[in-house]
This record gives C-alpha cells, structure tokens and sequence, in this order.
C-alpha cells in the first residue's frame, strides 16, 4: 500500500452533483407501526389477507393455524402410500425409543407409548412441517430427571414426581405457545449453531454415562449427571456389576451401530437401521422369557398397563414449593425442545425446497404439549433421529405421524402385554446408539477450523453439560454467546481505506493491500450502528486511528494529515450517545486543524443527525453520497486552498 502512484481524480469544481437526502419526517405512530412490524412480523404474515372477503379470510385464518384444512383436501391415494410406509416405519422406532426415554426421565414406561400417540395428532394438523416426526427426545427426557429429581426423588415418591412431570410440560407448551403467538420467536436464536452442538454432544455423553446403570444390572446409582458423580457410582459398585446383562448390553448395541452403519452406507437401506430397536427389544424379550433371565440378574421393564391415554389435567401441582420447580423445568426444557424442532423441521424442508414458519411451528409444538400434559404425556418435539428415518422412509405430509399415532394406539390397546419380559439393558443399549449420533465432532472440528471463538463456545457448553450439570453447560453456553454478541456491539470493527488503482472505489486497506493512501486525508470505515454501548470505544479507536497516521506522515516527511473521513455506510442507526460521539470528534478535529468529513450516512442516521442541529452545526456541505466524492472535494480543496502547515500540536483528544 502506498500514495506515491495515486492519482487525482479529475475534478470540474468543488461543488458535488451528489447531495445526501434528508428523509421526511414521518408521524410518530406510523414510524413506531413500522418498527414493529419489522420486529415482529419480518414475514408478514397478513399479506395474504390482503383484498380478500371476509369468508375468503376466515377460511385462510384457519387454515393458517391449522395447515390440515390446506393440504388434506388435495391429499391423494398416491401420497397415502407413501406416508403408510414411512409411518409404520417411525412406529416401529417410535415404540421402543419411547419406551426407552421415559425410563430415562425416571418416568413409568407406558408414558413413552403415550407421548407418541396424542401430540402426534395434533401436530399434524398444526404443524406446517412435511418431515417432523414427533416424539419424545432423550435430552429433554434427561433435563426432566435431573431438575425434577433435584425436589422429587422419583423412587420414593413417584406419584408426585409424575404429576411434577404433567405440570412442567403443561408449562413448556405455555412457554412455546406464547413465543410464537407473540411472534418471538428470535429468543430461540440465542442459541446458537455452536451451543447446541456442544449441549447436546455434553448432554449425549452424559446419557450415554447414564446407562452404564442398565448395562452393567445395578440396582443403585446416583441422581448426578456429571461426569465424577457417574463413574464414581459406577466403580464403587464393582462388586455388584452383572456379567450376564453385561454381555447381553454389549451384544445387542453392536449390533444396533453395525445396522446403522450399514444404513448409512446403504442409504436405500435406511429401514434396517429404523427396524433394529424393535428388532433388539423383540429378540431381547424372546431371550429372557425362554431363558428365564430375569431370574438371574437380568432386569426386566415388568407389566405394562393396557389401554390409551388416561386423562391427568387434575394431576397439575400449582401448590408451592413444588410449582416453582415445574415452571423452571418447563421453562428450560420447552427452550430446549424448541430449538431442537425447529432446526430440525427446517433442515429437512431446505431439503425438499419448502418453507416452514417458525412463529407456527412454535404454537404447534406448544399446543401439542399442553394437550399432552392433559392426557399423561411428557415433553415431546421432533427428534432429528426419527424425522430422518421418516424423511428417508419417503414421507410426503405429516399424516405420516398420524400413521404412527395409529399403529401406537394399537399398541397400547393390544401389545403392551409382550414389553412385559423386555430387559432394561436393551433400551440402556437402544439409547446409547441413538446418542451417539448426537456427538457431532465433524462439527465440532468445522468450528474450530472457521471460527475460534464458535469453538469456545461449543467446549464450553460440552464442559459445563459434562463436568458440572447439564443446567449449567448451558447456562455456561448461553453466557458465552450473549458475550460475543455483546463484544460484536461494543467492540465494533474500523478500517482504514484506500484507493483501489485506476478507480474511484475504497477499500479496507488490509483485504486489498494495492490500495493507496490519498496525501492528506485518513479514510476509516465503521463497520456497526453507533449506540451507547459502543460510542466511548469509537471515540477513542478514532482518536487513535488519527494519531497513528500524523505520527505516520511526520515519520515519513508527507503532506501532513487535514482532513477525516467517516465511512458511515455499515452505520445502520445511532442513538444520542452516538451522536454526542460524533459531535466530540468534530470538536477535537477542529481544534487539530482537521476537518471532519462524513461519507453516505444511512436514511435513520440522518434523520437523527438533522433533528439533533449535528448537520447544521457541521454544514451539510461536509457530507457526501459516497467516499470517491468526499475524497474528489478534499483533494479539491487541499490544490486549491494552501494547507495550514503551520497549526499548533494536536491536543490530547481525550480532553474534549
């Protein structure tokens, strides 16, 4: 980089074609509709309520809340068949997943067989995602064991802990519900990419750890979830390890991960991998009714009670100080749950190039649960292992969870009986498969190769799930990811620009280092709004960037430095303490014999800077379109009018 080959760009006089507008005012309640439109409703949602009769809108209306009354006319034979296989399918991973998970969350079996039967239901006729397959998710089945464990021990008093359990996802849908009723849905957004790969390979890790309890046939073990407590619990209990269910755990998740293994490689053999936890848990059963296992230190889930879902809205527990505790566990696993349904509902429709709302997913997924908690089921969502068995097994509607439900409901009508001689190792082996899937460390690795500080937060999620808690990994993580949005805001970027040869057009001097200073005028870009937080740091990065380039010039002998140029083309808003920043830079300029110069302010920025004097106090004739006319009138002035070589050494500018 350097000025001596910088050539002046031709210059018919110094009065530019360009001039900044100045937007008209607009009335306060227009603007303040305005912002929150573009707050809450980015999609607009109405539009297609525009110049439509009153029918015409409450037909669209409700098919907005319930997408069934869309697409179920149009639904065909062809597409039955379709969503037939693929909910058979899920079905038979639905079951013994179910089964599996609500032992997880120290909850009866049944309620697993419950919880995919009911929400199921009334997503598919709100939900707006082809793919979702609901269900029961391990993660939040785990959050439910820990936080309601921590009141409730689920073995002494295990009629309170299932109607904790009701009351907490009674109190997740609310939450859900009202995030998307209420179009806030962005709250979701604060966990990020790299939080919730690192909470749920901490939370993975720590199920995994978990199960050892089913594997290894001990009847003890601790209510901790971290990492210390687990094979401390494990290791003081050598004496108790059964080899018998042992070896029948380790057997049947061999064969578990060498299906899906095979799957994977075989993709159009998606269903074997699908079909192996029914495969496990009906070949386990065999095992231990024609060897009588269960007498000799294999567990066994017991009997199973016929019938469908019993209505619980009577269980809720509103009383103190057990309510508390339901809210916050509802609260925690509902956000959780969230996150994980929507991303997963909208990967697969970028898959299929359709598009789903995130503001309507929300209220699905939170009216599916608040129904749920009504007939004895706990936290449900959509389960990326089960919507990806179902999107490979071809589904086209959501009618494949209604297929599912179906085959459920027969279940519990008529096969609960046949889980009776099922060995709990083999669901500890089902959902040690299904978490490690979970472990994501290509991600992991993509993170620290793209973004350090990504990387950071994904470990320190992982750390905080595995060491501590999986409350505090992430609570580790959410505050780690509010600190950078926090040092993106306060701590924004500033460039130096120069000249790109033969053009008219700068840029920051590190990205192109062909660029070439313009003699006598310093070119810096802020790359953020202006706000309070961030306007002391600009001051001074400002300041800085000035005293850096006059040391620069004297070291070199150059045309000393007489004018500063503001780049405020990335500053989107700026509030009064930004403003009141920019007027002491003005001040401290002109008392530096420089002149402060402003390059294409945004339409919200001059409003603001016009209602606050700034521009009259400055002359609008120092504000210009773009950088190459603020540079054109610089170089205008600095050949026309001699320098003022002999000004007096620059003041401190912190003294203002």
């Amino acid at each position: 980089m350097g000025n001596a080959d910088y050539v002046y760009p031709s210059t018919n006089g110094h009065q530019c074609a360009h001039r900044v507008a100045i937007p008209p005012p607009q009335p306060f309640f227009k603007s303040f509709k305005n912002s929150l439109k573009e707050t809450f409703f980015p999609d607009d949602p109405l539009r297609q309520f525009k110049n439509k009769k009153t029918s015409r809108k409450f037909i669209l209306g409700l098919q907005y809340f319930l997408p069934i009354l869309e697409w179920g006319p149009r639904y065909s034979f062809q597409l039955l068949k379709s969503d037939l296989i693929a909910g058979i399918t899920i079905a038979s991973l639905a079951i013994p997943q179910g089964i599996s998970y609500a032992k997880l969350a120290n909850l009866p079996p049944i309620l697993g067989l419950y919880s995919s039967f009911i929400p199921p239901l009334i997503y598919a006729m709100m939900g707006s995602s082809r793919d979702l397959a609901v269900g029961t998710v391990a993660v939040a089945s785990l959050l439910t064991a820990s936080m309601l464990g921590q009141e409730v021990n689920a073995a002494e008093n295990p009629t309170l802990y299932l109607h904790l359990a009701f009351t907490a996802t009674f109190f997740a849908g609310l939450l859900q519900a009202s995030l998307g009723l209420l179009r806030l849905g962005f709250i979701v957004d604060f966990l990020s990419h790299a939080t919730i790969v690192g909470f749920m390979a901490g939370a993975a890790t720590v199920v995994c750890l978990q199960q050892l309890k089913g594997i290894l046939g001990l009847d003890h073990f601790t209510n901790s979830t971290d990492i210390i407590s687990v094979l401390r619990s494990v290791f003081t209990q050598t004496h108790q390890w059964r080899w018998e269910s042992g070896v029948l755990g380790v057997v049947f998740l061999f064969f578990l991960l060498i299906t899906r293994y095979f799957s994977k490689r075989r993709p159009k053999f998606f269903w074997i991998s699908a079909l192996a936890p029914l495969a496990s848990v009906v070949l386990g059963s065999l095992l231990v009714y024609l060897t009588h296992a269960e007498k000799h230190g294999v567990q066994v889930i017991g009997n199973l009670k016929k019938g469908l879902n019993p209505p619980s809205f009577g269980d809720f527990v509103f009383t103190s100080p057990y309510m508390s505790t339901a809210v916050k566990t509802g609260m925690i696993t509902g956000i959780i749950a969230l996150a994980e349904g929507i991303a997963v509902g909208r990967s697969f429709a970028m898959f299929k190039h359709y598009h789903i709302d995130g503001n309507k997913e929300m209220v699905a997924i939170g009216t599916m649960n608040i129904v749920g908690s009504c007939f004895s089921c706990y936290l449900t969502t959509g389960p990326f292992s089960r919507s990806a068995v179902n999107f490979n097994a071809g589904c086209k509607t959501a009618m494949s969870n209604v297929i599912m439900a179906i085959a459920v409901m027969f279940t519990l009508l008529f096969l609960t009986p046949l889980f009776h001689y099922t060995p709990l190792v083999v669901l500890s082996a089902i959902i040690i498969a299904a978490m490690l899937g979970l472990i994501d460390y290509e991600a992991a690795i993509h993170l620290w190769k793209v973004d350090k500080f990504d990387f950071v937060v994904c470990m320190g999620a992982y750390i905080g799930v595995v060491f501590a808690s999986v409350e505090v990994g992430l609570v580790i993580a959410v505050a780690i990811s509010i600190l950078r949005l926090l040092l993106f805001v306060a701590r924004p970027r500033t460039f130096v620009l120069g000249n790109i040869p033969n053009s008219t057009i700068y840029r920051n001097v590190e990205q192109y280092q062909n660029t070439n200073n313009v003699p006598g005028v310093l070119i810096l870009e802020i790359d953020a709004p202006i706000y309070f937080a961030n306007s002391s740091y600009l001051r001074e990065r400002i300041s800085r960037w000035i005293h850096e380039e006059e040391d620069k010039l004297k070291s070199t002998g150059e045309t000393s430095l007489q004018y500063v140029i503001l780049d405020l083309t990335a500053v989107g808003n700026i509030d009064t303490s930004g403003i009141s920043m920019l007027e002491e830079v003005k001040k401290t300029t002109d008392r530096s014999g420089l002149k402060l110069v402003l390059a294409n302010p945004g339409a919200e920025v001059m409003k603001k800077l016009n209602k606050s004097k700034f521009l009259e106090n400055m002359g609008q004739e120092w504000i210009y379109l773009t950088v190459g006319e603020a540079v054109e009138a610089c170089n205008y002035n600095l050949h026309t009018y001699k320098p003022d070589t002999t000004k007096e050494e620059t003041q401190p500018w912190n003294n203002v």
